[in-house]
């Protein structure tokens, strides 16, 4: 049975380090628990061990998990979200990452101001120009946000990246710079970026969320 308490607690004193390292208080790092594929029982573990959020990338998935467990902590909206499913979006999650159109934030808002709320969100952005993944251009990312400003029903809280795969989690370093770059442009306040191969670094370069899966429940099923 896989010791999720005990890499919670690693996965958190590595956070600390990090941010240490960097001259920041660990404090101003959310960890977000990515239960894709995770069955409920390693979830309520992972709780019960104290996991401040959790995390999916689907949303019939999560619907199912919020069924289980309810809302003991924020869910996040983390993966590729099809414009058809952001009602349900709207009214499942807590904050949504993954806002990578324009077509899906208006969406978004629509749903929003149907169930009489505001959806707090973060804008991806593709910052290596890979065509499998989703998100705004750096040099795009200005004119979105102006668009995104419109929509009374949104609220964007920072931005998000998926950098390429590596090797070694250190080579990510130049993309999360790049992303804190843009966001203090932006004047904006979070950052989602680093998953289990490299959210020491993430931390380093100034993630105030890191998405973690593995490195806490263990290998997916």
């Amino acid at each position: 049975m896989t010791d999720v308490a005990g890499n919670l607690a690693r996965v958190q004193e590595r956070i600390a380090r990090a941010a240490m390292r960097a001259g920041r208080a660990p404090e101003e790092v959310l960890l977000v628990g990515i239960s894709k594929s995770v069955d409920v029982e390693r979830i309520r573990r992972a709780l019960a061990a104290g996991l401040p959020a959790l995390g999916e990338n689907r949303v019939q998935e999560a619907r199912e998990k919020i069924g289980a467990l309810g809302h003991p902590v924020p869910w996040h909206m983390v993966g590729h979200l099809q414009t058809n499913k952001a009602r349900d979006a709207v009214l499942l999650f807590d904050l949504i990452h993954s806002v990578d159109r324009l077509e899906l934030a208006r969406e978004l808002d629509r749903r929003a101001a149907a169930a009489g709320k505001v959806a707090e969100v973060l804008v991806q952005v593709n910052l290596t120009g890979e065509a499998t993944k989703g998100g705004f251009a750096p040099d795009e990312l200005k004119g979105a946000l102006e668009g995104l400003a419109g929509l009374s029903r949104l609220r964007v809280m920072g931005l998000m990246t998926i950098p390429p795969p590596v090797e070694h989690g250190e080579q990510t370093r130049g993309w999360f710079r790049r992303l804190r770059e843009l966001r203090d442009e932006a004047g904006l306040e979070h950052l989602s970026m680093g998953m289990s191969d490299d959210f020491e670094v993430a931390v380093e370069e100034g993630a105030t969320m890191v998405r973690v899966g593995t490195a806490i429940f263990g290998p997916r099923q």
